[in-house]
């Protein structure tokens, strides 16, 4: 075997040069084109407003989390009984206002800011001791009080604003709440009712968008509205509370979370019962019709389904059914706009038989 490696090196110079640098020639060999890999689908633009913060200028940052522009959840809360009292006052089967749901979406916005500037301000101290909320730019150092003052007053002044588009009635109406406002985050420490006066607070709009565009509020139709929306933010924010209700009992401060205890499925359920009975009185003052109480009853089933399911004491699904909230306050919006339609149809199909005379 030797004797014939031999006789092929000396007849094949290339391959007696490449035994005796054969690192060399494997080099100098071209390289193999292996097919690439297929390219992976484009990664998707992510519009969420917590991105939009992430994305926001570093000194900008702090101040969009002060208003908790990266948790909207809060701002559909307060947003959503407003478009419920717009969608019950307009017209027989018209849509609702849009520049109106447009106008109180950016005072939506604004104000549930400035409620929570408030908030951290009260609560700075308190925050710093508790894990969820010591990263606050207030607890966590990164603004100032006086800076945050400075941001508050921004943030009023341009609620005052968008309030000043509406009707002197409204005027006035809506700027009775800001002491709701601006008391309610001293409650905790009074009072185990918090949430009762959270959802005085953050119901208002339940008022307000019907005489923004009346003129003046039907008290047979927003009253029942109002109350039903408190209810609702009795059950969604006590489920809420009990996140923090051991960090609440080590610094001091109240909840309905800590006055229910193991109790808490039954009252929710009787404040659940008490929200679809009010919205069952505010669509038949003003003649509602199929679709509005079907959204009611869909509405029931969810908050059936949210209580029997909850694990009061697991926070992350406390936060799953506190933001499932959301879907509650749109299911009735859909109702609403729906049932205003059906009344166009109905009033059609009276009008056919007296034609018919």
């Amino acid at each position: 075997m030797a004797a014939l490696m031999a006789r092929l090196s000396r007849g094949c110079p290339g391959l007696r040069a490449a035994s005796r640098f054969p690192l060399a020639s494997v080099a100098a060999a071209p390289p193999l084109h292996r097919p690439s890999a297929p390219p992976g689908p484009p990664r998707s633009l992510s519009f969420s407003a917590a991105e939009l913060v992430r994305a926001a200028p570093g000194p900008l940052r702090p101040y969009l989390r002060l208003m908790r522009l990266h948790q909207p959840a809060g701002t559909w809360l307060l947003y959503l009984p407003c478009t419920w009292s717009i969608g019950l006052a307009a017209e027989p089967g018209c849509l609702p206002d849009w520049h109106m749901l447009s106008l109180f979406g950016v005072g939506a916005v604004l104000m549930r800011g400035a409620g929570c500037t408030i908030n951290d301000m009260w609560d700075r101290d308190y925050d710093k001791k508790v894990v969820r909320t010591a990263s606050r730019p207030l607890a966590a150092g990164d603004i100032s009080t006086f800076q945050s003052f400075v941001f508050l007053g921004g943030q009023l002044s341009l609620a005052l604003c968008v309030l000043m588009c509406l009707n002197y009635y409204s005027i006035f109406l809506g700027a009775a709440s800001l002491s709701l406002v601006i008391t309610y985050p001293l409650m905790k420490r009074i009072t185990y009712w918090p949430q009762l006066v959270l959802g005085l607070t953050f119901n208002w709009g339940a008022l307000l968008g019907w005489s923004a565009i009346k003129g003046s509020c039907e008290w047979s139709v927003c009253l029942p509205l109002y109350l039903a929306g408190v209810m609702w933010t009795l059950v969604y924010d006590t489920i809420y509370a009990h996140q923090d209700k051991r960090d609440d009992i080590i610094i001091g401060v109240k909840s309905t979370a800590l006055q229910f205890k193991e109790d808490t499925k039954q009252w929710l359920s009787g404040f659940s019962l008490a929200m679809l009975l009010s919205l069952c009185m505010a669509g038949m003052n003003c003649d509602q019709t199929f679709p509005y109480y079907s959204a009611v009853a869909a509405i029931g089933a969810h908050l059936a389904h949210q209580i029997y399911t909850l694990d009061i004491d697991k926070p992350e699904d406390c936060w799953k059914k506190f933001a499932s909230n959301r879907t509650v306050g749109v299911l009735l919006f859909i109702g609403i706009v729906l049932g205003n339609l059906w009344k166009r149809k109905d009033s059609e199909n009276l009008e056919g038989p007296l034609e018919d005379r």
